[in-house]
């Protein structure tokens, strides 16, 4: 496939997942207080289909992995706002069952191509092992927020949230600027900026 159809994808997703950051952004600086809007999540789900694509595109295990870990839990959040019951019938067994079908996709003569997942010449070891920390943490805070979310029975993101977002996009952006990712640079240095205001707003809103 060529370079700039790999792109495109993984800049569509980006531009997506910017987007419920920016959303996220105006609705709580209107209201002065972190506010987590349906949208959010609604577009979560599909940047992460799209980037999880993306990384399988560029033979990079890390970004898969960090997609495939928080897949579920947009799902979830969308339960818990109560929307998730408005997609329709087809939508949500698509959105299920579309995760499987890509693993099965990921098959090549009936067993995981391993070799081009971990041993892409493009990526080293180390550079690998740095990523794959970096997405864990990034995962991290969502795993954060569902567990919050199950205790309250409400989907809200608290200060835990967005420092481990603050963290995980530092180290993915040191990934990035290694790798060379255009993608992934322009996404999460947008990101950062959201992140620490978020924080501030929790802060404030605390003291």
């Amino acid at each position: 496939m060529k370079d700039w159809i790999i792109y495109s994808i993984g800049f569509l997703a980006q531009i997506l997942f910017s987007s419920r950051l920016l959303i996220q952004w105006v609705t709580s600086e209107k209201q002065r207080k972190v506010i987590t809007p349906t949208t959010f999540w609604t577009l979560s789900l599909v940047a992460s289909f799209l980037l999880f694509i993306y990384g399988y595109l560029r033979l990079d295990f890390a970004i898969m992995l960090g997609q495939s870990l928080t897949y579920f839990i947009y799902i979830r959040n969308l339960q818990l706002q109560g929307q998730w019951q408005k997609f329709p019938k087809l939508v949500q067994i698509l959105l299920f069952t579309v995760p499987v079908l890509i693993v099965i996709f990921y098959y090549n003569n009936n067993k995981i191509d391993i070799e081009l997942l971990f041993k892409n010449e493009a990526i080293p070891t180390w550079l690998l092992i740095l990523g794959i920390i970096a997405q864990v943490i990034f995962t991290l805070r969502f795993v954060y927020q569902w567990i919050h979310a199950e205790r309250h029975k409400e989907s809200s993101l608290p200060m835990g949230f967005w420092v481990l977002s603050l963290i995980g996009a530092s180290l993915i952006l040191t990934y990035a600027v290694i790798r060379k990712d255009p993608v992934l640079f322009t996404g999460h240095l947008f990101g950062m900026l959201i992140y620490a205001r978020n924080a501030y707003l929790i802060r404030k809103t605390n003291d």
